[in-house]
């Protein structure tokens, strides 16, 4: 790993850049060098993305001097920002623009900003049809990161739209649950509506694509997804690959699912109903075909239950 273009990549411990780091070193021919940024070096994993060959350093995505040092030197880097660390749009904002400031004081030559749609731009701002949420958005962890893709230069940037992530179903508590008479359901304002999903190590994987495919995407919006399921659909694959029965869906209006009162509930509600509301936009911005021409190895969801299911809960107290 000591010759090669460097990629810094951001969130090398998360679901995007750590698969990033993946894939940059699991290919020991592929041209590039892994620089693992993380604010703690001492964490398991960034020590063991060390004990693979990564180089490890330290920054902070609040401090626009950690990312400079972070950056310097680096050919290309990688830049993502994690909404439900702190659910504040305007500090999501402000990180990416800090990420911006920094990849261009360091001279970086390939950033991909992995952002999101405004969606804003799908509704009038007296639409009523949902509520604004934190002031001025719809759905905050959407607006914020489209709020900051001006930010980046897009001479040098490829602006990366992802998707809905299937790790969702137990990193945000959204499986099935299973009912007191061994019944599984759930619920999503939906309707027949489909999702645009994908493995989030995926998204890594596809963004080390777009950069060993140099400069083609620079100054391009790439949308990906690996499947475009509705929640029938994939309540389906989900009762064949953890072998539970029929999953009951509930298609529950967007305001019901606003009040369910977990943390972000409002927020996903925006979101869901955004995907109801605008399927053909969203489906729309978004091609299953590049993803995989990027990165061949493209999960599709019932893989991906094959090979996650484990971690997928299957009973609820």
């Amino acid at each position: 790993m000591s010759d090669g273009k460097i990629i810094a990549v951001i969130g090398a411990t998360g679901a995007q850049g750590g698969g990033l780091c993946e894939a940059i070193l699991n290919d020991s021919k592929g041209g590039f060098r892994c620089r693992a940024i993380t604010r703690d070096p001492g964490k398991d994993k960034a020590k063991a993305l060390a004990s693979r060959g990564a180089e490890v350093v330290a920054a902070d995505l609040d401090n626009v001097e950690s990312l400079e040092r972070a950056f310097a030197g680096a050919h290309g880097a990688f830049c993502v920002t994690n909404f439900w660390e702190h659910f504040s749009a305007a500090k999501e904002t402000q990180q990416a623009k800090n990420l911006a400031a920094a990849t261009r004081a360091a001279g970086v030559k390939h950033v991909i900003w992995s952002t999101l749609e405004d969606t804003r731009a799908l509704m009038s701002p007296d639409d009523t049809r949902m509520p604004m949420l934190q002031g001025n958005y719809r759905v905050p962890h959407f607006d914020a990161k489209a709020d900051a893709d001006a930010a980046f230069d897009p001479a040098s940037t490829t602006y990366l739209v992802t998707s809905f992530y299937w790790d969702n179903l137990y990193a945000f508590g959204l499986a099935p649950r299973k009912g007191e008479d061994g019944t599984y359901s759930w619920a999503f304002p939906m309707d027949d509506k489909r999702v645009a999903g994908i493995a989030a190590e995926d998204i890594g994987q596809i963004a080390y694509g777009i950069f060993k495919a140099g400069p083609a995407y620079l100054g391009q919006r790439v949308g990906i997804a690996s499947e475009f399921l509705t929640i029938e659909q994939m309540g389906a694959q989900l009762s064949k690959a953890l072998g539970i029965g029929p999953i009951a869906y509930q298609s529950v209006s967007a305001d019901a699912y606003r009040g369910f009162g977990f943390p972000g509930a409002d927020e996903m509600g925006n979101m869901l109903q955004v995907y109801r509301d605008f399927e053909a936009e969203v489906v729309g911005a978004r091609d299953p075909q590049l993803s995989r021409r990027l990165h061949p190895g493209l999960l599709t969801f019932e893989q991906f239950l094959a090979k996650h299911k484990d971690k997928i809960p299957t009973s609820q107290p």
